[in-house]
């Protein structure tokens, strides 16, 4: 319980720092109707994704429905020799929620009997090596995951920018909310979500994903917007260059395991 607590009021204080505002029922105000998501990627040998697709499909996902979250997207990057990295994201209505998560599961019998195998997995030979985790807040202009049509072919390109600092991050999520979004809109770019971090590695940055048929279309849509006159219209404007406001661009292609609600 205490550890709950603790964990809550360090996310109420990292949302009230995001928000630029001084008290949380600021940034409770600030951030009402925005979905807060999880973002989790498990490091591991290519060998061991089979155990790792058999607890998140029929233990983790499950689960998560039972405690009202969701949907949850499962992601892989294409193995690097004997190593895959694989991505989870999980929707949920609010940050208190996602912070229950460890204590609802350790007292979810189903998850428990269903996810047995890969929680028994001994220290001599792990599922995994490690998990790197992110909490976002969801993005003013897009306060709501749109959840792509998962009967469909697809891949996914996530994308995170780093900043300098503070100011600057908060003048690239400026830049999405007023004037870039509406632009990846319109040539074909089309978001699945948009999140600020909160929590997480290689803070201030922000983090979104877009989806696509495939990697021709996603080619052709990175086109249209680099020649889109409104997009070199926008970038000339001196405070939102990029060489002042993002600092780094990490780019990834993914793609969906079938069992994806995402």
């Amino acid at each position: 319980m205490k550890r709950r607590i603790f964990l809550q009021n360090t996310i109420a204080a990292c949302v009230g720092a995001s928000a630029l505002t001084g008290t949380s029922a600021d940034a409770a105000t600030t951030t009402a109707g925005r979905e807060v998501y999880e973002l989790r990627v498990y490091s591991l040998k290519a060998a061991k994704k089979p155990l790792l697709d058999e607890y998140l499909g029929k233990a983790f996902i499950p689960a998560l429905h039972r405690m009202g979250a969701g949907p949850v997207g499962v992601f892989s990057e294409a193995p690097n020799g004997e190593e895959v990295a694989v991505y989870v994201l999980m929707v949920f209505p609010s940050a208190e929620l996602s912070v229950a998560l460890p204590d609802k599961l350790a007292a979810d019998a189903a998850y428990l009997k269903a996810g047995a195998d890969f929680l028994a997995a001994p220290a001599s030979d792990p599922v995994y090596e490690r998990i790197e985790s992110s909490l976002l807040v969801a993005f003013e202009g897009m306060p709501k995951l749109a959840k792509p049509d998962t009967s469909k072919p697809r891949i996914v390109n996530l994308r995170t920018y780093e900043s300098h600092n503070e100011r600057a991050a908060k003048k690239k999520i400026e830049m999405f909310n007023t004037k870039e979004l509406p632009i990846f809109l319109r040539v074909g770019l089309t978001p699945v979500f948009f999140g600020e971090t909160i929590v997480g590695p290689r803070m201030p940055n922000l983090t979104y994903m877009l989806v696509f048929p495939d990697d021709d279309a996603r080619k052709a849509a990175w086109g249209r917007f680099g020649a889109d006159d409104d997009w070199h219209k926008l970038k000339a404007i001196p405070e939102f260059a990029d060489k002042e406001i993002v600092s780094k661009i990490t780019n990834k292609i993914l793609t969906p395991e079938p069992y994806s609600e995402i």
